[in-house]
């Protein structure tokens, strides 16, 4: 019985306790039993999450504020792993008391500056550090990893992820499925590339792109964070490299009204506090995961491509959302495979490292192969 603290009770961070928690989980599959902590400074959020787990003895609430160290690291002892669901201008505190402490430490982060610290904090780390465990970046680079192993060598990797409501019914084409501070971070700060062998920055919501997939047409356009490490990876070996993130056709285009033109970007507070009041979230959500890799294979040049499609879904006793699903049950496999060993227990772990058909295989790693998961509820 591994000991796991999940720090942040939202969207994510709740399911993430559920499903390590969930006595039906636990039973399917073998793998590793937890005791789980969801920590949160809000205490009211951690009430509404002990209500609804009320039938999983092997989780509990801790009110916790990250920005007290002292505090967090006496949370952090005797724990295996800790895993940070909170906003991404906290993993860095996190990952601090981690190494402190002496635990293993997992995030869902995005943002490209919080990642090149922790990698800093697991040089000659006892224990190991993993960050961006989620769906993009995560799963989508262990795709693209998995992908690119089958080609003699590599010309472009294009990896295009979104999480879109399953009915859209605003200008925006959107609603909001989860952290709003996160999708703000992404269309705002610079986004790493590969550009005809080179690495570059290139600026977001820019590169605009209409592709359809089963009939519907989608945009896509330069989003900061999704390529996690893959940069670093393959610099040398591909011509192109890019990550996008998938909208209905339009979105972009009022984003970047709102954000540059009417100069939201310097006064991000603001935006949070429009879009949460004036765009509703749904459950009601799709999650498309849209990764083609080119390249030369047997003297030939050769095209692969990965497209999936995941819906809202019962998971764990709940309906849940699909970001939720995709999202968490991705930060859970990994979780796994570090505690049965499958991954290195020390140092900086990439998700490019995961192999495919081990994620795959994971108890919660396979609802991004499960049928049913494929379909709207």
């Amino acid at each position: 019985m591994k000991d796991i603290l999940v720090i942040g009770g939202g969207k994510i961070g709740s399911v993430v306790g559920a499903l390590l928690a969930s006595p039906s989980l636990d039973k399917s599959g073998g793998g590793e039993r937890y005791t789980v902590t969801v920590a949160d400074r809000s205490a009211p959020q951690l009430a509404d999450i002990a209500t609804e787990m009320a039938n999983m003895p092997g989780l509990s609430t801790l009110v916790l504020d990250v920005n007290d160290a002292e505090q967090l690291r006496r949370a952090l002892r005797g724990r295996f792993a800790v895993l940070s669901a909170a906003p991404y201008h906290l993993t860095a505190k996190v990952a601090q008391a981690a190494r402190d402490i002496g635990v293993h430490y997992l995030d869902l982060t995005e943002d490209v500056a919080s990642t090149r610290r922790i990698r800093e904090l697991a040089v000659g780390a006892g224990t190991a550090f993993i960050p961006q465990c989620g769906l993009a970046p995560g799963f989508i680079s262990i795709v693209a990893a998995d992908l690119a192993r089958g080609f003699d060598s590599l010309d472009s990797v294009r990896m295009r992820v979104g999480a879109l409501p399953a009915y859209p019914s605003n200008a925006l084409n959107y609603n909001l499925t989860w952290s709003t501070e996160g999708v703000i971070n992404e269309y705002c700060e610079p986004c790493e590339a590969i550009v005809d062998g080179v690495q570059r920055e290139v600026p977001a919501l820019e590169e605009r792109e209409e592709f359809s997939l089963d009939g519907v047409l989608y945009e896509a356009f330069n989003t900061s964070g999704g390529l996690g490490t893959l940069c670093e990876t393959l610099a040398g070996k591909v011509r192109t490299l890019n990550y996008r993130t998938i909208r209905y056709p339009g979105h972009a285009a009022i984003m970047k009204a709102l954000l540059h033109d009417l100069r939201l970007k310097d006064r991000r507070d603001v935006l949070k506090d429009i879009l949460e009041q004036a765009v509703p979230t749904t459950m009601q959500d799709v999650v498309i995961v849209f990764v083609t890799v080119s390249g030369m294979k047997d003297g030939r040049l050769v095209q692969n491509t990965y497209a999936r499609k995941t819906y809202a879904h019962v998971l764990a006793g709940r309906m849940r959302s699909a970001i939720q699903i995709t999202t968490a049950s991705s930060l859970c496999a990994i979780l796994d495979m570090l505690a049965s060993g499958q991954l290195p227990q020390q140092g900086f772990v990439r998700q490019e490292d995961v192999k495919l058909a081990d994620f795959l295989a994971n108890r919660f790693g396979r609802v991004y192969a499960m049928d049913e998961m494929a379909k709207a509820a």
